[in-house]
């Protein structure tokens, strides 16, 4: 059954499509309880349309299934494609909370920008977040450490074969629920450093969130998993000594004076977890710096006692501590290396906030369910 629900946002008009096939709530009950991390989904969708000439239209919530899509649609030839992620965190009271997902949406404006794709508004972003959870809210999950992943997405879909940006686009926003990403604890990690490969160049789409950024760094990521890493670490394409990113999370240092450096570059995304973990710390009166800092820096200061921790931040696992660097003719740090301090109590404040356990002095936090 289809609802035509009332304007939500400016000029556009929400027609809701409940899911006959909803899992049942012993199934979903099942899931929630240990969901793993995007192996699960919710039952249904969020679609909006773009078009050339229509512009944003027909915004629905749908049942969760199949795209449908022309052989010959855009994205499938020439990869016009960006996403993003979040989460929504159930707090003590029962009531559904986002992350920061105003900077999510500018953040999806801007690798729009970068992929010539229409650039959403972010109100229409953020209702599209909240019409999601009005249907699927019992989705969230509340156990500790536990979320609803949000991923938000936008694809050329016109058909024709041809190098221009595409008339026709979809943006859709599908969830899963997420289990605790570290069973048994935080537990520092070892990086695999990349030589031969590098994740994005100069001039090219590596501060975007395109899913082509990341299809480059897999073949480094299984090379990493040949030599036990859980993670790969660029460098830049140009010079190969530039600290750039992992491979899907960005990466911190931390000097024995407190100060906080994270490396700089066009060719970086632009973190909102690191982004949010370095204002905290500027809170607290620590110094953050970002600039480029070599891999040669790294290897140097932890060896005089100058580098004393390092950690990798993203959406998925917050904060994941950095035990150990390997390259092919050097090692950094230890694999028996214990999390640093600041990086644990920096992660245990981001999250107390985002699960509603302390104070929110930046008003990060935006109800979903209200």
């Amino acid at each position: 059954m289809t609802t035509l629900l009332p304007m939500a946002t400016p000029d556009l008009a929400w027609a809701v499509t409940r899911n006959d096939a909803a899992k049942p709530v012993a199934e979903r009950d099942a899931i929630l309880a240990d969901p793993g991390f995007g192996k699960h989904f919710t039952d249904h969708m969020v679609d909006i349309c773009w078009s050339e000439r229509g512009g944003w239209h027909r915004p629905r919530v749908q049942p969760y299934g199949p795209i449908t899509l022309d052989p010959a649609a855009s994205v499938l030839h020439y990869g016009q494609e960006i996403f993003e992620g979040l989460k929504a965190y159930r707090h003590a009271d029962g009531s559904i909370w986002s992350f920061r997902p105003d900077a999510n949406a500018r953040r999806l404006q801007r690798s729009a920008k970068r992929l010539a794709l229409p650039e959403l508004p972010e109100q229409y972003f953020i209702e599209a977040l909240r019409q999601l959870i009005a249907i699927d809210g019992d989705w969230v999950p509340s156990a500790p450490e536990t979320s609803l992943y949000l991923r938000p997405f936008m694809f050329a879909k016109e058909a024709f074969l041809g190098v221009r940006p595409a008339h026709k686009v979809a943006f859709y926003v599908i969830a899963s629920p997420a289990g605790a990403y570290f069973h048994g604890g935080v537990k520092p990690v070892s990086i695999w450093l990349s030589t031969e490969y590098s994740r994005a160049g100069k001039g090219g789409t590596g501060a975007a969130k395109t899913g082509g950024n990341y299809a480059a760094s897999l073949v480094a990521q299984a090379e990493a998993a040949e030599h036990g890493c859980a993670q790969v670490l660029f460098l830049d394409s140009v010079e190969g000594k530039w600290l750039e990113e992992l491979g899907g999370m960005n990466v911190v240092l931390v000097y024995k004076d407190g100060t906080l450096v994270t490396p700089k570059s066009d060719s970086i995304l632009e973190g909102i977890t690191r982004d949010s973990i370095l204002q905290l710390a500027e809170d607290r009166g620590h110094r953050v710096e970002r600039r480029q800092v070599s891999i040669d820096e790294w290897r140097e200061g932890a060896a005089s006692g100058d580098i004393v921790e390092a950690f990798a931040c993203g959406t998925a696992a917050v904060v994941t501590p950095i035990g150990m660097i390997k390259a092919a003719d050097f090692e950094i740090g230890s694999p028996d290396a214990v999390a640093g301090e600041l990086t644990m109590s920096l992660r245990a404040e981001l999250t107390d906030i985002q699960y509603g356990r302390r104070p929110d002095p930046h008003g990060w936090m935006l109800r979903l369910d209200a």
